[in-house]
């Protein structure tokens, strides 16, 4: 299924995990987004110098996506709502009947509060997380799922880390003279910390794809040090 909607050299330099049937959606329902994700993907260039960088995800890498989606109109999004829920008397000696006009209101402030998202087009999300806490995926998993449960999106993407990058990491080495692996710790967001909370379906109803970006991607002779 994968050939049908990812090209080929992509498939080298990335790994693709769908839930709840993500990768047809895309494919089918939203194939122009899909598209510019792909061009995204395509032109994702990453030097030893990126990952010497300082700051997760405010390096250079997510900046990379932001050249190439925001000229095609995704843009980050945050919502915030409030939940009114209305209170409606039973008619008269009608078990079972309820007037049409509620006797009482009562509204919960913030009952949606700040859930934002890296980038938003159409009815598709997308998500970058190079090097955060893990538990950032916690939060991104629920905004996906708040989006989706408000109708908002059919399909969510985050895009992380592959666990072989571990290996260009490790021969890596910072101007300390030490390897840059250490900053790139097991409890960060890489793709083995986000499939694990994908299969005990933290995202709830909302279709997910979730992308590993691997070392095909680093550009340099990394092997040497430099």
């Amino acid at each position: 299924m994968a050939v049908n909607y990812i090209p080929q050299d992509l498939l080298a330099k990335f790994e693709f995990h769908s839930y709840g049937h993500a990768l047809e959606i895309l494919g089918q329902s939203f194939p122009n987004e899909w598209h510019e994700i792909l061009d995204s993907l395509q032109k994702l260039e990453i030097t030893t110098s990126d990952l010497r960088m300082q700051g997760g995800n405010e390096t250079n890498i997510p900046k990379k996506f932001d050249d190439v989606l925001y000229p095609y109109g995704w843009r980050e999004i945050r919502i915030t709502g409030d939940l009114i829920v209305k209170i409606y008397p039973r008619q008269a000696s009608q078990r079972g009947r309820f007037s049409n006009t509620p006797f009482d209101e009562k509204t919960i402030v913030g009952y949606i509060d700040g859930h934002n998202i890296d980038f938003i087009k159409g009815k598709v999300a997308f998500d970058l997380e190079w090097n955060s806490k893990d538990q950032t995926f916690d939060r991104d998993l629920l905004a996906m799922r708040t989006y989706f449960d408000c109708g908002l999106i059919d399909v969510g993407i985050i895009v992380t880390r592959s666990e072989e990058l571990n290996d260009v990491f490790r021969q890596i080495i910072d101007d300390s003279g030490k390897s840059i692996l250490r900053k790139y710790g097991a409890s960060t967001t890489w793709m083995n910390k986000l499939l694990y909370r994908l299969d005990s379906r933290r995202n709830g109803g909302c279709p997910m794809m979730a992308i590993g970006i691997k070392r095909a991607c680093v550009k340099g002779d990394f092997n040497d040090g430099y």
